[in-house]
C-alpha cells in the first residue's frame, strides 16, 4: 500500500478508474462494471491458445494454491477471503493482464475499451500482483503462443507507454532484468530507470533549493537533453572551456514527457520508492530536481523551449501546478544529484553569472527596460561627444 501520508495528498492518483488488480480495491464500486470485460478478455486469449481452455486454467489455479501464503504475505488484506474465491481472483487478474497485452497490442483485436485508463492503472502501486506468480501463470499460457518471449520483453508494448522520459527502451535492457528483483508491473518500470552499468554507484544526498529555470537562465545557464548512454536519469554538468564561453554553463538533464497521466505514474513510482526500503530513489531524486527547477509557467516554457521538457498535458500553468505539487509530504528530501547540484550553485553565485544574472534581469528583462537603456546610452555617449567638442573649441 501507499504510505498513507502520498495518499491523503492525492487519493484519486492510487485509486483505479477502471479495473481492479488484486484484493486491495476489489469492492470499489467505480471497477464492479469492468469485470464481464476482464471475462471477455481471458476469453479470448483462452480461445488463441491451442489447448483445452479447462486444462489451462486447471495448471493455473495449481500454481496459485501452491503459492497461497506467499502471494497473501505481498498483501496487506483488510479483508478475509477463503482459498477458492482468493485463487479464482489472483487467476483470473493474472490471465487479464496477459490477455489485455496480448490482444491489445499483438493480435489488435479488442476494441480498445478505456485501454489507456487500463494501462495506467496497471501501474499503480495498489492494484498489482506479485511478479512472480504472473511469471507462473505466464508460463501456463502466453508461452504457448511466443514459446521464445520472457514475461519481461512481453510487457515492452506497456512499458513504451508508461515510460515517463521516453527513454527508447532496449530489448537488451529489459533481458538483463531479474525477476526475482521485480516485485509487480509498477517494480518492472522502476527497474527500467536504474543505472545499466552494475559497478555505478550512487549515493543520495540532501540538496539546497537553487534557483528555477528562468533564473538560471538568466546567469548563463542552458539546459540540453541527457547524452548519457548508461543512465537514461543521468545529469551532468558541462563547463566551459574557452575564455569566449567564460558566461555559458550546461545541465544535461532527462527529457521528461508531461500528458495527462504522468502524475499518477509519478506520484506511484515515488510511493513504490517510500515504501521499499531495497530501492533507490532514481524518481524521487529527478522530481525534486524538476520542483526545484520549476515555480513558474515561465519555467516550464524555458524548460520546453530547451527540449527537456514535452508538454502533452495541456498549458504550461497546469504542468507548473502540477510539478510544485508532487513533492509535499514526502519524508525526507535525499538527491542522487548533490554533485551536480553544487557545481551548478557554485558556479551561479560565482562574480560573472551572478552580474550577468543581474544586469539581464534589470536591464533586459522587458522591451521597455531594452529601449531606456538604449536611449540612455546614447544620450550618455552625446554628453560625452558634446564635452569633448566643447572642449577642443577652447
Amino acid at each position: 500500500m501507499a504510505p498513507r501520508t502520498l495518499r491523503v495528498r492525492s487519493p484519486q492518483s492510487f485509486r483505479p478508474r477502471v479495473v481492479s488488480i488484486g484484493p486491495l480495491h476489489r469492492d470499489n464500486k467505480i471497477v464492479k462494471a469492468f469485470e464481464r470485460q476482464k471475462a471477455t478478455y481471458v476469453t479470448n486469449l483462452m480461445n488463441h491458445i491451442n489447448s483445452s481452455p479447462r486444462i489451462i486454467m486447471n495448471s493455473c489455479m495449481e500454481k496459485v494454491y501452491a503459492s497461497m501464503e506467499k502471494i497473501k504475505a505481498c498483501y496487506v488484506l483488510t479483508k478475509t477471503y477463503n482459498e477458492v474465491e482468493f485463487a479464482e481472483m489472483m487467476v483470473m487478474d493474472a490471465c487479464f493482464i496477459l490477455g489485455f497485452i496480448y490482444l491489445t497490442f499483438e493480435k489488435k483485436s479488442i476494441d480498445m475499451f478505456h485501454a489507456e485508463d487500463v494501462v495506467h492503472d496497471l501501474v499503480l502501486l495498489e492494484n498489482q500482483i506479485p511478479f512472480f506468480f504472473l511469471e507462473e501463470i505466464f508460463e501456463c499460457t502466453i508461452v504457448k503462443l511466443k514459446p521464445n518471449t520472457s514475461l519481461v520483453v512481453f510487457m515492452y508494448p506497456l512499458l513504451l507507454i508508461l515510460d515517463l522520459f521516453k527513454s527508447d527502451l532496449d530489448l537488451n535492457i529489459l533481458e538483463n532484468i531479474s525477476i526475482d528483483d521485480t516485485h509487480h508491473i509498477l517494480s518492472l518500470l522502476h527497474e527500467c530507470y536504474k543505472p545499466q552499468k552494475n559497478d555505478t554507484i550512487l549515493k543520495e544526498f540532501s540538496i539546497t533549493k537553487p534557483h528555477s529555470a528562468v533564473d538560471l537562465d538568466k546567469a548563463g545557464v542552458k539546459f540540453k537533453p541527457n547524452r548519457s548512454q548508461t543512465w537514461v536519469l543521468g545529469m551532468e554538468m558541462e563547463l566551459p572551456c574557452f575564455l569566449w564561453s567564460w558566461c555559458k554553463c550546461t545541465l544535461r538533464m532527462p527529457i521528461f514527457y508531461v500528458n495527462d497521466f504522468t502524475e499518477v505514474t509519478l506520484r506511484n513510482l515515488i510511493a513504490y520508492e517510500q515504501e521499499s526500503r531495497q530501492t533507490q530513489n532514481y524518481i524521487t531524486s529527478y522530481a525534486f530536481v524538476i520542483n526545484m527547477l520549476v515555480n513558474t509557467q515561465d519555467d516550464v516554457a524555458k524548460l520546453i523551449d530547451s527540449e527537456v521538457l514535452v508538454n502533452d498535458m495541456g498549458s504550461n500553468e497546469e504542468v507548473a501546478n502540477m510539478i510544485n505539487k508532487i513533492c509535499k509530504e514526502l519524508a525526507y528530501v535525499n538527491s542522487l544529484y548533490r554533485k551536480q547540484w553544487n557545481t551548478l550553485d557554485n558556479y551561479y553565485n560565482s562574480y560573472w553569472p551572478n552580474h550577468i544574472g543581474w544586469m539581464r534581469k534589470t536591464y533586459f528583462s522587458s522591451p521597455w527596460n531594452i529601449i531606456t537603456l538604449i536611449v540612455g546610452s546614447i544620450a550618455f555617449a552625446l554628453i560625452i561627444a558634446q564635452t569633448i567638442f566643447t572642449i577642443k573649441d577652447k
